[in-house]
């Protein structure tokens, strides 16, 4: 894709791509078990979510169309006769980019570049091409980065043949000899390098972080879900927080936490996550990893789903697949599913969810309009009280020490002034603090 010249700004930047003409395309095999079958989702759901993923970067889209295979041509990925009518179109509508929604290989990707006479990228760049875009903080931009620079890695490695002459010796760019594809790789390789321990540092300093965390009595929320499922939306309505919360896939790429108050007096840090896509790339999911620990050291994940969409069923596959790679293995002991976009299902719809809907397994809410978030929070709060014994203590009005130390470990739900003047509190403590209280206050649990 065109990248902005040195010096232009966002505004400059967005206004570039919105005057390229794109061609949507989604191939896929007729014939069930392809590589193109994707959790059994329909052509057209398929469709409708790649023309959303080139809207979320402003590319001018001229049509996006389906293109049902037999199989997989190794040179073209297309047949002869798509590709040929695709490059008579290209040229026609003045089309400057061809989405492909599908993983190239380099040598498909060159071919078809070659033929359509225009820029091509397959669905992994353009997943790319949105990260580099949205990344605000220096890590996610890292993060960004390192997944980019992997993938030109294997383009440059399979397909860059073009690069393969003889250049001369300026010491720092390879010396008399060294190949232009061989320098490129070497300096990509070494940007890698770097990037890699500058996150291997920022991993470290999470891992502080989640430390200095685990001596203060604040469980961890975490929000995962399939990207525009309304993860920043509910995040708001939880928190009364303003995180970008827009209708497009992967408006949120950096985390955020907040405190959120739970109805018994408790509290609990709520942290938003990146959306998680079909096929997501691994050097994406490798990349993010360290972002992503946060998940996996988190107390309760609420899987946002939204429940209006058509392939609700096979987002949340994808989900739950990402959830087993990133290794939260125990995800189904630790999560929640919001059934999220309740205000879009007509009573029909709504009387189906009425089985499942109301246990701390599945609430149906309204990120939007706030339907069920109560009851979301009061599962969010039953989930955290497993394992978690009830404790109560009584503390003379005097012992401000103790009161202090009872906050900083615990979870304090309740405290009152009993009429000989002490003080009554009932504390929720984690496994790992139980022994601890019982025996600084000589008191048992129930």
């Amino acid at each position: 894709m065109t990248r902005p010249e040195a010096g232009e700004g966002p505004g400059k930047r967005e206004q570039a791509t919105a005057r390229t003409r794109t061609l949507v395309v989604c191939p896929y095999l007729a014939a069930r078990g392809g590589a193109l079958e994707r959790a059994a989702r329909a052509p057209e759901a398929r469709r409708d979510e790649a023309v959303g993923l080139a809207d979320a970067i402003d590319l001018d889209i001229v049509d996006s169309t389906l293109v049902s295979l037999n199989e997989i041509r190794p040179a073209t990925y297309l047949g002869k006769g798509k590709v040929a009518e695709f490059a008579e179109r290209t040229k026609a509508e003045e089309i400057a980019l061809v989405v492909m929604d599908c993983a190239l290989s380099p040598v498909q990707q060159r071919n078809l570049e070659r033929e359509f006479k225009a820029k091509v990228i397959d669905r992994t760049g353009l997943i790319l091409e949105i990260f580099g875009r949205r990344a605000r903080t220096a890590e996610g931009a890292l993060q960004v980065e390192l997944a980019h620079l992997a993938y030109q890695k294997s383009r440059l490695v399979r397909s860059w043949t073009h690069l393969e002459r003889q250049r001369g010796g300026f010491g720092f760019l390879g010396g008399p000899g060294e190949t232009q594809i061989e320098t490129d790789r070497r300096l990509i390789q070494e940007r890698m390098i770097r990037i890699e321990r500058d996150l291997e540092s920022v991993k470290r300093t999470r891992a502080l972080h989640r430390a200095s965390r685990a001596d203060v009595p604040y469980p961890i929320v975490a929000l995962v879900g399939y990207t525009n499922a309304g993860k920043s939306t509910l995040f708001n309505r939880l928190t009364r927080a303003d995180v970008v919360a827009a209708d497009m896939l992967f408006a949120t790429l950096d985390p955020t936490m907040r405190l959120i108050k739970l109805p018994r007096g408790g509290a609990a840090i709520l942290s938003d996550t990146v959306g998680f896509i079909s096929d997501l790339p691994t050097m994406l999911i490798s990349a993010f990893r360290a972002t992503l620990e946060e998940v996996r050291a988190a107390d309760v994940i609420i899987h946002v789903r939204d429940i209006a969409h058509a392939d609700s069923d096979a987002q949340a596959r994808d989900v739950e697949a990402i959830l087993a790679e990133l290794g939260v293995v125990d995800a189904h002991e630790k999560l929640i599913e919001a059934w999220n976009k309740l205000d879009k299902l007509d009573l029909d719809h709504r009387a189906g969810l009425a089985p499942h809907n109301g246990d701390d397994a599945a609430v149906a809410v309204s990120a939007l309009t706030g339907e069920g978030i109560d009851r979301l929070v009061a599962a969010i709060e039953a989930r955290l009280a497993r394992g978690r014994a009830l404790i109560d203590v009584e503390l003379e009005a005097a012992d401000g020490q103790g009161l202090h130390w009872l906050y900083e470990h615990t979870e304090v739900m309740t405290r009152e002034t009993t009429a000989e003047g002490r003080v009554r509190v009932t504390v929720r403590a984690p496994p790992d603090k139980v022994e601890r209280v019982k025996r600084r206050f000589h008191i048992g649990a129930r």
